[in-house]
C-alpha cells in the first residue's frame, strides 16, 4: 500500500524537564506524517476542504515503545492501511535517528460532506491517484 517517510525534529517545548517527548505529542508527528502523505499526491486538507471534504479522526491509538528526546531527528512512516471508502485508515511507525522503534499507531479519520455534516464516499479523484 502506498507509504510516505517523513522527518521531525523534537523542538525544546514538546518535552518535559527530562527532555522526554510529552506522550500527547505523538498524535501531532502522526498528523505530519498524514500530512505529508497527502502531499505526495498533491492534495492538502486545505483543498479538500475547499472541495467541501473534512477529514476528523475518528480513532487514534498509539503504542509507546521507547521515548523521544529533545532535539532527536524522527522518522515517521506513514502507511495506508487499505483503500479509502468513507473513512481512511492509516498505520505509522515513529523512528528515532538510530532506527529504534518509538512508537506505532494507528487511525481511522471520516469523509466529512461539510454542506450536510454527514459521512460521505472518499472523493474519486483520490481513489484515481490511489490507483496509479
Amino acid at each position: 500500500m502506498n507509504y510516505n517517510e517523513t522527518k521531525i525534529r523534537v523542538r525544546y517545548g514538546e518535552t518535559d524537564q527530562m527532555g522526554v517527548v510529552y506522550h500527547a505529542n505523538y498524535a501531532h508527528y502522526f498528523e505530519v506524517g498524514r500530512t505529508e502523505w497527502l502531499r505526495q499526491f498533491e492534495m492538502t486538507y486545505k483543498s479538500m476542504e475547499e472541495d467541501g471534504i473534512m477529514l476528523p479522526v475518528i480513532s487514534l491509538t498509539i503504542n509507546y515503545k521507547n521515548s523521544a528526546r529533545y532535539d532527536d531527528v524522527l522518522k515517521v512512516r506513514t502507511q495506508l492501511k487499505k483503500m479509502p471508502t468513507a473513512s481512511i485508515e492509516f498505520e505509522y511507525e515513529l523512528l528515532n535517528e538510530s532506527g529504534n522503534l518509538l512508537a506505532t499507531g494507528y487511525t481511522k479519520l471520516a469523509f466529512i460532506d461539510m454542506k450536510q455534516n454527514r459521512p460521505t464516499r472518499c472523493p474519486k479523484y483520490l481513489l484515481d491517484k490511489l490507483q496509479n
